[in-house]
This record gives structure tokens, C-alpha cells and sequence, in this order.
């Protein structure tokens, strides 16, 4: 059996120390470890890395949301200084495309104080080369953000936040966590009530796996509770689904499913993001819920495709082609990817989005996607 890694090997002595680690613990430690963490030690984006986000398949994903937020601002009093933040904000890519297709709009660059929260210096510094046309301030965590106006993106941001992950059981739940031998395994606890799960008994049965995640609620009732003092939209943008349920803990390493347990450190680590948990935490603001296909497929992709699709011919065209369909097409990012909007209440929902706000966090809805 070959020898476990540095970070493995670490987790095993701290696992014999102190016990078992619940999965939002281990989720820490694999992705944000100082010496031996995925973000902090290998450019995890683009083909060269594990994962390809929206931003980098088209410019059109960037673009689409850009205007969302410009158009309202513009139609929400045009405040003469706001936030235009993004959370997780990657390469920084999806941002060089908002302020690209923003810099048209009368007076918005001028207001915009442009903000990245990221914690990564790796990242920080590849944003900033990319970035270097505009001022931009950088934080560490989403509670610093300022109290102004926040308009604000984050995309496949809330899909990497530790989660914990119970199993129901006829005598209450049994929590999933990490031990070891001589190498990681997964245990489950003795079942017992969880509180904060009583919600969940209407629409599961015994076996059934339900996925918690702290700080996604917390960070979003920040955010709302910004919005509603200042105002502002955000949107949030992941894979997940509406009470989502199932095993969603999933590693990907080159471009492929992996053990999470295997090689911790040198994967990524995310679960699909329970979108009903979001909204429950957004009171006081008004939220509006749709697919990723739907939402640019309402701001106008076909024909922001179409024009794009003049200048190019062989195969950049059929790239191009093949980028709008990943973004959109049911069978690929179009369904299983949803978006959420954030705003203060007594405003218009923003544009792409439905006029009617989905059903309440706690209503029955046995239709969440789990892992594809």
C-alpha cells in the first residue's frame, strides 16, 4: 500500500487524536490547508487545472449577467457610488467580461466600485494582471464587504462551502463523518434528533441523505441583509437544486469524478448547493429562482450567439457553437445548474428572471436533482 500524502497523513494523526472529522471539517482541511490545501497550492481552472467553469466556456456568460446587473442599476435609481462585487471569483474572468460588456452603460463604470472577495494570494495575483485596466479592492471573507449598494455575482462559489451530510434513520439522523486506520474511511454516528432538521422529516424517508451547509446560510443572510438596507441584486449561480437531497460530496481531479478520500489535497471537493436552504436565509429580501438555461436563454444568448458566430468560421465556430450548448442545453449546464436572484423587497424582479417567486424553503418538492 503506498505511502499516504502529507496532508493524509496529517488528518490520520489528527482523526487518532480526536476523532472522527464531520465532512464540512474534512472539506476545510482538503481545500483551504495552508501548506497542503487544493486552493492554496495549484491553479485548480481552465483545462490546465481540474475544472472549467461558465466564464471560461463562453464570454457570453460573463456578458449576459454584466447587463442583468447594469440594466438594474439603471432601472433602480442609477446610485452614484455602489459595489460590484463577486465572490470566488476564479481567474477573474468572469468579471473582465462584466466590466467589458458594461463599459457602454452611461455612468456605471464611473459608480462601480469593483471588489473581489478571495482569499487565495495565487488567485489574487492572477486576477490582478487580468483586472489591471480597472481599480480593485480585494477582501477576505463576505462580511467585509462595505455598507453601500451591492450588486454582486457569485458562480460556483457556494458549491465549495463545507457541508455535513446526515442519513435519516427511523430513531433520527446518522451524520456521515471521516476516520481512519491506516488510511481515510467514511462512519456514520449513532442516529439522534437534529433540530435544525425537523424541516426535512416531511419530504424524506428513512435512508435518505440530507446535506447541511452553515455557511452558505450564513454568508447569504449577510448578503440579504445588506441588500435590503442598500439595495442591489445578487445572483448566485451553482449546481444544485430546490430541497436537494442525496450523496452530492464528490472530488474531481483532471477533469473526472473521484474518491474524495483519495489524495485529499490534490482534488476538489464540492455538493450540489440546496437552493431552498439560500432562499430561507435571504429573508428579508424577495428572491426569484430559475435554470441556468432558462436565465440566459431570457437575457438574450441566441442572439448575443448569433452575432458572435459572424466573425468566426471552422472550427472556432463549431467551439462557439458547442460552448452556447454546454451553457444552456438541458442535457449538459442548462437544468442542472440554477440561479438564484437576490433583492430588496418592493423592487422588480431583475431581468431573465420569473415575475413569481418560487414556493417557501419548507414546502414538499420531491424533485431535486442529486449527483449527475
Amino acid at each position: 500500500m503506498p505511502p499516504p500524502n502529507p496532508l493524509e497523513a496529517l488528518l490520520i494523526r489528527r482523526i487518532r487524536a480526536t476523532g472522527p472529522l464531520t465532512l464540512a471539517d474534512y472539506m476545510a482541511e482538503c481545500l483551504l490547508h495552508p501548506e497542503h490545501g487544493y486552493y492554496t497550492t495549484r491553479p485548480p481552472f481552465g483545462l490546465e487545472g481540474d475544472f472549467i467553469t461558465a466564464p471560461e466556456i463562453s464570454q457570453m456568460f460573463g456578458e449576459l449577467l454584466g447587463l442583468c446587473l447594469a440594466q438594474y442599476w439603471l432601472d433602480h435609481g442609477r446610485p452614484e457610488a455602489f459595489t460590484l462585487a463577486e465572490l470566488g471569483p476564479g481567474r477573474g474572468t468572469l468579471m473582465a467580461d462584466v466590466l467589458r460588456a458594461t463599459r457602454g452603460v452611461p455612468g456605471f463604470h464611473a459608480a462601480a466600485r469593483v471588489t473581489l472577495v478571495e482569499a487565495s494570494p495565487r488567485l489574487r495575483d492572477q486576477q490582478r494582471s487580468l483586472l489591471c485596466a480597472h481599480p480593485v479592492s480585494w477582501l477576505d471573507t463576505p462580511d467585509q464587504l462595505p455598507e453601500a449598494p451591492l450588486y454582486l455575482i457569485a458562480n460556483e462559489f457556494f458549491d465549495a462551502l463545507p457541508i455535513r451530510q446526515f442519513t435519516r434513520d427511523a430513531r433520527g439522523w446518522r451524520e456521515t463523518v471521516v476516520t481512519a486506520t491506516d488510511r481515510l474511511a467514511y462512519a456514520r454516528t449513532p442516529p439522534a434528533p437534529v433540530a435544525a432538521l425537523d424541516y426535512r422529516l416531511h419530504d424524506t424517508i428513512p435512508g435518505e441523505i440530507v446535506e447541511t451547509c452553515a455557511a452558505a446560510a450564513a454568508i447569504t443572510q449577510g448578503l440579504a441583509a445588506r441588500i435590503a438596507r442598500q439595495g442591489g441584486l445578487a445572483l448566485i449561480l451553482d449546481y444544485g437544486g430546490w430541497h436537494a437531497r442525496g450523496d452530492t460530496f464528490q472530488a474531481l481531479r483532471h477533469h473526472a469524478f473521484a474518491d474524495p478520500l483519495q489524495n485529499p489535497g490534490e482534488a476538489d471537493l464540492t455538493a450540489h448547493v440546496d437552493f431552498a436552504a439560500l432562499a430561507e436565509a435571504a429573508s428579508p429580501c424577495h428572491i426569484r429562482y430559475t435554470t441556468q438555461g432558462a436565465l440566459l436563454a431570457n437575457l438574450g444568448i441566441a442572439a448575443r450567439a448569433a452575432t458572435l458566430a459572424q466573425r468566426l468560421d471552422g472550427p472556432a465556430l463549431e467551439s462557439h457553437h458547442a460552448a452556447t450548448r454546454r451553457l444552456t442545453d438541458p442535457a449538459e449546464m442548462g437544468t442542472l445548474f440554477k440561479a438564484l436572484a437576490l433583492f430588496a423587497p418592493g423592487a422588480a424582479p431583475p431581468a431573465g428572471f420569473p415575475t413569481e417567486p418560487p414556493p417557501s424553503a419548507h414546502s414538499q418538492d420531491r424533485h431535486a436533482p442529486i449527483r449527475p
